[in-house]
């Protein structure tokens, strides 16, 4: 009987507790993460050139706005914020009591600080273009208007800026800003914040280790001890991954995905805003003809591209086909009303409609090239100048018969003009009696300026080869990516040369004089869709990264629309119609979205990130992963 009251009594207990009690990630536990590089500047003013200062810059501050997991804009250090004048002026208020992790209270000063000091030439920031034109000022402790020269859809974008702390920073000078050990060592408002750097001989950072910063505005982490160990190559992190070393890590060794799974990693495919196309360039010469400038050879490439193909053998189905640079898939646009699909049948049947047959030597198109240079003026007796001087050379070409004095002066003289009158005699038929005359007269007019140019400026015929470069980054995905498109395009009879560059050398050597034919690239948009720096006109030339060359009016109108027009039915019909103006010029070969693959132990859980807009924000809720759980009495949650 006692046993039973015993077990009842018991069953009650735990009844209660598990009905009142729920369960939590418990604050335990750590987790090493495996870099290629090495931090130099962990600073928001700099960490826009290096992935890895982005990556950690994204751990250790904070700003007015950030990303939620599925990648949405949602305040951070900002507790609200406003818009007037239909998005020109946007107006934030901070949170109360909130600090960086020295203790020193955040404020509106620390906002002003940081943009200005981006803004100003002196400091060298690589967002420094993103800021000009944008007024800042504190209106309170805790706020601060924002004043733009035109109303912006997405200027909230442009709020996720890490915040600096003036008060550290604001008595360095511009020289030593970048050589400070705070780019180090930095005082931050995020989840986390630097305990240790470890360096080796050379000062080289080897490895961080971070630990939660208590005085963090939002949810505090549930890890207790943050690694980033950095390595030189590739290679090295994946070893390191093999052997278990590290705990999480990205890569783009799609072949070794399969390994790492058994190695106990979970897959973790993230959604990033980005494509990779070929944008033609049509301005480009190729010995002397710009192939490309003809939209049926462009629409033959797109419709000789199996992408399908590209992203099944080369990405190994990681990741999807893309027909349109606002990519609908991911905002939600209508697809456009014109597809990029791969039919062989008729890209052979443009190039055929273009002038390039085959033929054995591959499709050769037949071509005349104007000369240089072509007699266009009457002259006689007295006349000088450049024209008298080809004259000249042309009587020479014909012979002591002709002109036996071959003499090249510029000026038209007696045996100039002795000269042409044999060259009328020789001609007789085509130049004297054509005109009604019995004799030379040694006078060029239409009928002998005419026989001139047939002789010594005739048109040269030639014959075009079809035989495109396409440039890429040497990284092995695209220069895979890059030879299956010329495997593909050769199938249609188009002869393919790819090149390849490092990323600086691309950079420099190529993109920013617009030295290509066709260049395999990707280009990354934001939580908002704004391709407008990809496709105005006014980002033709560097720095702009309009690859294409493509201008219209019509598309730059809608373009500057969108960004203006806060009401997202009204962008979404101008960025649709955007689309299909861009897609019917045929100027770009879209191709693939890829997932942004990161591998993190089966341990770590909490990772439910689903869109990114870059990289660096796979750690946007770094502060919810956790290892272990816990139960905790419901009224103290």
């Amino acid at each position: 009987m006692s046993f039973l009251l015993l077990s009842s009594l018991l069953f009650l207990c735990f009844d209660f507790y598990f009905k009142n009690t729920t369960v939590k990630p418990a604050r335990y536990g750590s987790y090493t993460e495996g870099i290629v590089g090495s931090p130099r500047l962990i600073n928001p003013i700099y960490s826009a050139a290096s992935d890895v200062d982005r990556d950690l810059t994204e751990l250790i501050y904070s700003g007015l706005m950030k990303y939620d997991v599925n990648g949405k804009l949602v305040l951070d250090l900002a507790k609200e914020y406003k818009t007037e004048e239909d998005g020109r002026i946007y107006d934030f208020t901070l949170k109360e009591k909130i600090y960086w992790s020295d203790g020193k209270p955040i404020t509106a000063d620390d906002i002003v600080f940081t943009i200005k000091t981006i803004q100003n030439p002196s400091y060298k920031s690589p967002i420094r273009a993103s800021w000009l034109g944008v007024k800042v000022e504190k209106t309170s402790d805790l706020a601060v208007r924002f004043e733009l020269k035109n109303p912006s859809a997405v200027f909230l974008e442009s709020c996720t800026l890490k915040i600096m702390p003036r008060h550290i920073w604001e008595n360095i000078s511009s020289q030593n800003f970048s050589l400070s050990s705070y780019n180090l060592k930095p005082i931050g408002s995020g989840p986390y914040k630097i305990r240790k750097v470890s360096q080796d001989d050379e000062n080289n950072v080897k490895s961080i280790e971070m630990i939660p910063n208590f005085r963090y505005a939002g949810n505090q982490p549930n890890l207790n001890r943050i690694k980033f160990v950095f390595f030189k190559e590739e290679k090295e992190l994946l070893k390191a991954a093999k052997s278990k070393d590290i705990d999480g890590f990205s890569t783009a060794s799609i072949k070794d995905y399969k390994s790492f799974l058994r190695k106990g990693f979970a897959l973790n495919k993230l959604s990033l805003p980005r494509y990779f196309a070929v944008f033609f360039n049509p301005d480009f010469q190729n010995d002397g003809e710009k192939i490309l400038s003809d939209p049926k050879v462009r629409q033959a490439l797109i419709y000789a591209t199996n992408k399908q193909e590209i992203v099944e053998k080369v990405l190994l189905s990681n990741g999807q086909t893309v027909n349109s640079p606002i990519l609908p898939g991911i905002y939600g646009f209508s697809e456009p009303k014109t597809l990029q699909e791969f039919n062989q049948e008729k890209a052979k049947q443009l190039l055929d409609e273009a002038g390039f047959k085959e033929t054995e030597n591959g499709r050769e198109k037949a071509s005349k090239k104007e000369p240089a240079f072509q007699f266009k003026s009457d002259l006689k007796l007295g006349s000088q100048g450049t024209e008298v001087q080809e004259l000249q050379k042309c009587l020479a070409s014909q012979g002591v018969e002709i002109y036996p004095e071959k003499e090249v002066s510029g000026y038209f003289g007696e045996k100039t003009r002795s000269a042409v009158i044999r060259f009328q005699e020789k001609y007789r038929s085509e130049i004297l009696e054509s005109s009604g005359l019995t004799a030379g007269t040694g006078d060029v007019k239409k009928s002998t300026r005419t026989k001139l140019n047939e002789i010594c400026a005739a048109p040269t015929k030639k014959t075009i080869l079809l035989s495109l470069t396409l440039t890429t980054v040497n990284q092995p995905i695209l220069v895979e990516a890059a030879n299956m498109i010329k495997k593909q395009w050769e199938a249609a009879g188009i002869k393919v040369e790819v090149k390849t560059y490092s990323i600086v050398s691309l950079g420099e050597d190529v993109i920013k004089p617009r030295n290509y034919e066709m260049l395999l690239f990707g280009e990354v948009l934001g939580s908002i869709a704004d391709p407008y720096a990809f496709w105005h006109s006014s980002q033709v030339k560097d720095p702009g990264l309009n690859l294409a060359g493509y201008e219209s009016k019509e598309s730059d109108k809608l373009l500057e629309n969108s960004r203006q027009t806060l009401d997202e039915e009204t962008r979404k019909t101008y960025l649709e119609k955007f689309q299909d103006n861009l897609l019917s010029s045929f100027s770009c070969l879209f191709l693939y979205n890829p997932d942004y693959a990161y591998f993190v132990s089966k341990d770590i859980k909490g990772i439910d990130t689903k869109l990114i807009t870059e990289p660096s924000q796979r750690f946007g809720n770094m502060e919810n992963w956790y290892i272990k759980t816990k139960r905790t009495w419901k009224w103290m949650n």
